[in-house]
């Protein structure tokens, strides 16, 4: 699980790591023994490192007998269940889940592998009608899912946090911050599809749910006070309705620098050879980027290499793994020299929304004033609310409001545009009003 800023563009999460201390011989009392609320992490007392689970280490289960046990265990449990999930991002091909992990009160933590219990259905059912608690949960569902893990009630302690205005919403930062912990966050990128996994990794899973439910009680009461309680649980039930995004169109055109290809017969290549790579990946279970680099991609589509000679001159395919399948990278950039100009990927895929902003200036100057004045009004109201501007509203719907606005720019109109871009009840009564207040404005100005 990764550290993450309640900050960024489009609501994405930035990677930080957290160098957590380590004082010998402390260890953990009970949570509320030096709990601390707070978004900052000098004030209070020195935060206390969390270096063993108050229950130890526990095994990771493996067969359908342990899973019996956990299924009973956690049935009989009380209170929210914590649940966390850890994958292996840069080393195998998708997001499958390679260890999750459970906490609940009356039954203790449980490490689970998924590898050889990929069926958890049965403590599903078991814990249908049982709150359970993530952090970042967009990033864990999904591998929830696949193994029939699907909470109908949840609880997210990193939106919580963004909702209450922490700078740093990362689990270690938010233990530390509200509950006066230090997490280590050392193992966060560590290939989790390793077996046997080492023991030190799996103490640090265990202490990603450890303290899980306790920080979600403490968030609770902070947004309850904040009087965002109604929003928070309106923006975790959004996250359990909301269907996934369908796949994206040409998922080849996400390669990092392809900007700097310049015609479309390198833009054939830059296909060809990412496909290639993405079949490689996946045969052989490895992330696309340790079977080839994007910056390989790149460079092969511009210099286009006939020979094993050329391509083995060029700098990015000097290393062992891109030069292991150089005569698949050869056989597709020869298909996309003898595609057919038809055949060839236009340079830019029709979007289903707005243009670039940068470019309404141009194409529509009344459009860039809306974009201008609802940025602002939505940047002035998260201020007030101490939240990202993202988490009022998605900086994609102020671009798709301002870009067609309502006939008639009125608080109603502009709230039903905005619940049909996906707004929350909450999100509308906070920001339907102004913005139509600022639309108005500009048309009135207009007029003059």
């Amino acid at each position: 699980m990764s550290e993450t800023r309640a900050t960024g563009s489009e609501g994405a999460a930035g990677a930080e790591k957290t160098a957590a201390q380590s004082t010998p011989g402390a260890v953990p009392g009970p949570a509320g023994e030096t709990a601390r609320a707070g978004t900052e992490a000098d004030t209070g007392p020195p935060a206390v490192p969390l270096l063993e689970p108050r229950d130890g280490v526990p095994p990771v289960l493996t067969t359908a007998a342990d899973l019996e046990r956990v299924i009973a265990a956690f049935a009989a449990g009380t209170g929210p269940v914590a649940v966390d999930a850890e994958r292996a991002s840069g080393y195998r091909y998708g997001q499958r889940a390679y260890l999750i992990q459970l906490r609940r009160a009356g039954a203790g933590t449980a490490l689970l592998d998924p590898v050889s219990l990929t069926d958890l259905s049965g403590l599903d059912a078991a814990l249908a009608d049982t709150e359970m608690v993530l952090h970042a949960a967009n990033q864990d569902l999904p591998c929830l899912a696949e193994v029939g893990l699907v909470p109908r009630r949840l609880f997210d302690t990193e939106l919580a946090g963004r909702l209450l205005g922490y700078p740093r919403v990362g689990l270690g930062s938010m233990v530390e911050n509200v509950l006066g912990f230090l997490l280590e966050k050392g193992y966060s990128a560590a290939d989790w599809s390793t077996r046997p996994l080492p023991e030190d990794w799996l103490r640090y899973a265990a202490l990603d749910v450890e303290l899980l439910v306790e920080l979600r009680d403490a968030l609770q009461d902070e947004l309850e006070a904040a009087g965002k309680l109604e929003w928070a649980l309106e923006e975790f039930a959004a996250i359990l309705t909301t269907p996934p995004k369908p796949p994206r169109p040409d998922p080849w055109r996400r390669t990092s620098g392809i900007h700097r290809v310049r015609n479309r017969r390198a833009l054939g290549a830059v296909r060809e050879v990412w496909e290639a790579r993405d079949k490689i990946a996946r045969e052989r279970d490895l992330s696309p980027g340790r079977v080839l680099q994007d910056a390989a991609i790149i460079e092969l589509a511009q210099k286009a290499p006939k020979t094993p000679a050329e391509l083995q001159a060029l700098p990015t395919m000097r290393g062992r793994g891109a030069r292991r399948h150089q005569s698949a990278w050869l056989r597709a950039v020869a298909r996309a020299r003898d595609l057919s100009d038809r055949a060839l990927p236009e340079s830019n895929l029709p979007g289903d929304g707005p243009p670039p902003a940068h470019r309404w200036a141009d194409r529509d100057p009344e459009a860039a004033k809306r974009l201008t004045a609802a940025r602002a009004v939505v940047a002035a109201l998260a201020d007030e609310h101490s939240m990202p501007s993202e988490n009022l509203v998605q900086p994609d719907s102020i671009r798709r409001l301002a870009w067609t606005p309502p006939a008639e720019p009125s608080a109603s109109a502009i709230g039903a545009a905005l619940r049909g871009l996906g707004a929350r009840r909450w999100q509308v009564e906070l920001t339907a009003r102004p913005l139509a207040k600022a639309f108005i404005r500009l048309d009135l100005q207009g007029e003059l």
